[in-house]
């Protein structure tokens, strides 16, 4: 099975834009038939009255150690298996290097009916690091990450000793800058229509700039496996919930709380304005990219500083794995 989910992704890799989108490779709604690049860990517990369990990926340091361990949280269209080139690079630096499937996402249970909540989230990642006895902590959040790991910061600051955010959404107020509330049944039919040649072009505009390689295809094929399973309804539930988490949960007014030294990696050329297309074509500009949001957002942080990517768009360790490494090493050296 581990042979065949990558055989099937790197298949993927390599059809036309057209192929991908008719794509009916289904690798269920859990993931269960993609592989991870290293052996899935479970932490099974309780949440909203279910019995839950959230994957996640512990590896060891592959140099001598240097006793830190960093926790890396994804982001809405990506899982724990998009760190994987991240993690390898840090373990041979020599940390201990945790990587969750957060609830609703991935591997990791959607159960029917669950409120999301980055708090929520936030209590379940914490859950999970203590049954990893994971002790003091730097993490980094991508994307919808980090907002969770700034939510994380703000419940949990004595856990952490610094804070990586990478090209993070909630920084700004989307709603507030004139994105309209979608309901829940909006996002549900949005969903319906989600498919993998819509998912690329999502991608392709707001995360690569317009530039598609061949590599990028295997992360359209992993979520894209998840809703072509036969409980892709259960995914799309989950995701249409999350959407709504995500558009009325930003952290941009509590900035000013967030106790440890912060690190804002954010790629120049990402797009990415949550639901901003939503929105009046005469508004949109006033809809901050995820950029333009870190520019103020970076002041409004007691202790950050702001690291700009100037090549590199929404997913800089997805983009150029390389040079992202060097630059989140030194974020946590520093």
């Amino acid at each position: 099975m581990r042979t065949a989910g990558w055989m099937i992704a790197l298949a993927l890799a390599g059809a036309p834009f057209p192929a991908l989108a008719q794509s009916k490779a289904d690798f269920g709604a859990n993931l269960e038939r993609f592989d991870y690049p290293y052996p899935v860990r479970w932490f099974e517990t309780r949440a909203q009255g279910e019995a839950v369990r959230m994957a996640y990926l512990d590896v060891a340091p592959t140099a001598a150690a240097n006793g830190t361990t960093v926790v890396l949280l994804h982001g809405k269209n990506f899982c724990a298996a998009t760190w994987g080139e991240t993690i390898g690079d840090l373990a041979a630096r020599g940390y201990r290097v945790i990587a969750p499937d957060q609830i609703g996402f991935c591997k990791s249970s959607k159960p029917a009916g669950f409120q999301y909540s980055f708090h929520a989230l936030a209590t379940l990642t914490a859950a999970l690091l203590d049954k990893a006895g994971a002790g003091r902590i730097v993490l980094v959040g991508h994307s919808t990450g980090g907002v969770l790991a700034t939510r994380f910061a703000l419940l949990y600051p004595k856990r952490l000793s610094q804070l990586v955010l990478v090209n993070p959404l909630g920084l700004n107020d989307t709603l507030a800058e004139g994105v309209p509330y979608t309901p829940l049944d909006g996002l549900r039919a949005e969903e319906a229509k989600t498919d993998a040649g819509s998912i690329k072009a999502y991608q392709l505009r707001n995360y690569y700039h317009g530039q598609w390689r061949p590599a990028y295809d295997r992360w359209v094929a992993m979520l894209a496996g998840q809703y072509a399973s036969a409980e892709g309804d259960t995914v799309r539930e989950a995701q249409a919930r999350l959407s709504d988490m995500i558009e009325t949960q930003p952290v941009a007014a509590e900035l000013s709380r967030v106790a440890v030294p912060v690190t804002l990696l954010i790629g120049q050329l990402d797009k990415t304005a949550f639901r901003a297309n939503t929105a009046p074509e005469v508004v949109r500009p006033k809809v901050r990219t995820v950029p333009q949001a870190a520019e103020t957002a970076v002041k409004a942080f007691p202790n950050a500083r702001l690291v700009r990517l100037p090549a590199l768009g929404h997913s800089p360790m997805v983009e150029d794995p390389k040079s992202f490494h060097l630059a989140l090493a030194h974020a946590i050296r520093h």
